[in-house]
């Protein structure tokens, strides 16, 4: 099974595919699409939407799994955030892949086992569970592949649970 992880944003957003193998996972690609600031938001949007729309036609996931936003302050930053994941949303639902929206501390609990792992936690054992000579970067990408593993972990679950094992 191939997930696609998204960690959202506007100037930068991370992705991460994962190849899970019979609890063998292996990370496929990882990098994050960058926008122009200053920019008009709209411009952001749809050169967000086409660069998602040609990584997702080159890896043909069967999952994609997208953080689930929390933002204390900064609203300004919040509502375009909040417009990427839109964006996201639509280019998931026009493909019609089944999607899952963890929690930033479900992310860190499948991961690292503990829902208030710290950022390097988390990446140190993205490197390891996929086997990776070096940590990803930058660290959206690093947090999309976390992503990426935890939609394969929820994905296994649902099937168990469908299946009555769970």
């Amino acid at each position: 099974m191939i997930c696609f992880g998204i960690d959202p944003g506007i100037g930068l957003m991370g992705y991460g595919v994962v190849n899970d193998r019979g609890g063998d996972m292996t990370a496929i690609d990882y990098g994050a699409i960058s926008t122009e600031p200053g920019r008009p938001i709209s411009e952001r949007l749809r050169d967000l939407y086409a660069a998602l729309n040609s990584k997702l036609s080159d890896h043909s996931p069967d999952i994609v799994a997208v953080e689930k936003l929390y933002f204390g302050r900064n609203t300004t930053t919040a509502e375009m955030v909040f417009q990427a994941r839109g964006v996201i949303l639509l280019a998931v639902a026009n493909r019609g892949l089944a999607l899952y929206e963890p929690k930033p501390s479900e992310v860190k609990l499948a991961v690292c086992g503990n829902g208030a792992a710290e950022k390097s936690q988390v990446q140190g054992m993205v490197k390891h569970l996929l086997n990776l000579g070096v940590t990803p970067r930058p660290d959206d990408a690093a947090d999309a592949l976390a992503i990426a593993i935890t939609g394969l972990s929820l994905a296994m679950y649902d099937e168990h649970k469908n299946r009555g094992i769970a």
